[in-house]
């Protein structure tokens, strides 16, 4: 699939702005805080209806504007799919063929994109939160049911959250209510974890070979889900949801003490081994960049593999943070095969055939220009 079109209103730094891509490569180049970022991030918002960079949607419309309008046309294998988001004070309003979505689950997912920053280097190093994010984010891609379930279980850890708070200083004493709450979140956190265990074991099987050949066969990597003590992906549904059942049972009382919920999906990591050391904490630098790698990459095929198209490849100003040898085996392997938005200060030191033959943009105080 590639974007073919993509027109922003009041957006970041964007007044207005309509601009056709092509299908292979796309570099965006301009001095820093010119709006080149706030490109690819309207692509990632087009597709994920959030932006990699800021939780808070008011961020994204322009200073004073009442509201964000992104527009894209999006060519799958079967279909031309015109996409539009409205991001406003009141909300957010996704179209799909000019029809208005009910549900966001139902909107995310027509356009399919990875994107690669800086940022996501500390994916292996970073906080768990990060983790559990790139894994809800790219499941949800594949999976709106997840998201549906994912949202659900949310909205229940927030009410359980919420009468543990009342537990814990005594405005509430009814423990049955707590009781209805848990059966409910455990049901919600068997589906999640259930599919995130799939979604890992389908990421493994592509970023073990890929890995593999970045660190030219001398290193294996192993990618594992760690969720609530005692769970493994070779239980079934009613053992996860026993060992669930005494898990909240036994820890009640700290629960009602700390007015939290201590144990579930929202707490769950992924660990990372590198010739079986665990490389978030032992791995050098160059290692965890070589993982971090890999692991976009599989996220590529992997979306192939599901939905029998290749994603949007989204590279914000992440070529520079790689070694030549890293670059290339990035430019090697989407040659030809995926769209890929590329933003850089500039493009010298840089030589490889796919940006040669790249199709180049200037962008200058939010003014974006074709110039190759």
């Amino acid at each position: 699939m590639h974007i073919e079109q993509l027109a922003l209103e009041q957006y970041r730094n964007y007044e207005s702005m309509l601009i056709e891509f092509d299908d292979t490569v796309n570099v965006i180049i301009g001095e820093n805080a010119q709006g080149k970022t706030n490109v690819i991030e309207s692509i990632y918002v087009l597709a994920m209806a959030k932006s990699h960079r800021t939780s808070n949607d008011k961020d994204l419309i322009r200073w004073e504007a009442e509201y964000a309008k992104i527009k894209g046309r999006v060519q799958k294998k079967h279909q031309s799919l015109p996409l539009e988001l409205i991001i406003s004070k009141k909300g957010k309003k996704a179209k799909v063929n000019h029809l208005e979505q009910t549900r966001l689950s139902q909107y995310i997912g027509n356009m399919n994109v990875v994107m690669f920053a800086p940022e996501d280097l500390t994916l292996v190093k970073g906080s768990p939160q990060v983790r559990r994010r790139f894994i809800d984010m790219e499941i949800g891609q594949v999976s709106p049911v997840y998201l549906h379930d994912l949202s659900l279980y949310h909205k229940v850890l927030q009410q359980r959250n919420h009468y543990l708070k009342q537990l814990q200083t005594k405005r509430a004493s009814d423990y049955t209510m707590l009781d209805v709450l848990t059966d409910q979140l455990i049901e919600l956190a068997v589906k999640v974890m259930k599919k995130r265990f799939e979604f890992i074991r389908m990421l493994q099987k592509w970023a073990g070979p890929l890995h593999s050949g970045i660190s030219r066969g001398i290193e294996s990597l192993t990618i594992l889900y760690e969720p609530a003590a005692g769970i493994s992906q070779e239980h079934s549904d009613e053992q996860m949801q026993s060992i669930l059942e005494e898990l909240f049972q036994k820890g009640r009382k700290k629960e009602v003490d700390r007015g939290v919920t201590l144990t579930g999906p929202h707490r769950d990591d992924l660990l990372f081994y590198v010739n079986e050391k665990n490389i978030q904490t032992f791995g050098s630098q160059g290692q965890q960049r070589t993982t971090a790698l890999a692991v976009k990459l599989a996220e590529i095929e992997l979306i192939q593999s599901e939905i029998g198209e290749y994603p949007i490849l989204l590279l914000d100003d992440v070529l520079s943070e790689l070694d030549d040898y890293r670059q290339s085996h990035l430019l090697n392997t989407i040659h030809g095969k995926v769209q890929t938005f590329v933003t850089t200060t500039n493009t010298d030191g840089i030589e490889h055939d796919t940006l040669n033959a790249a199709s180049a943009y200037n962008v200058t105080d939010g003014a974006i220009t074709q110039i190759k």
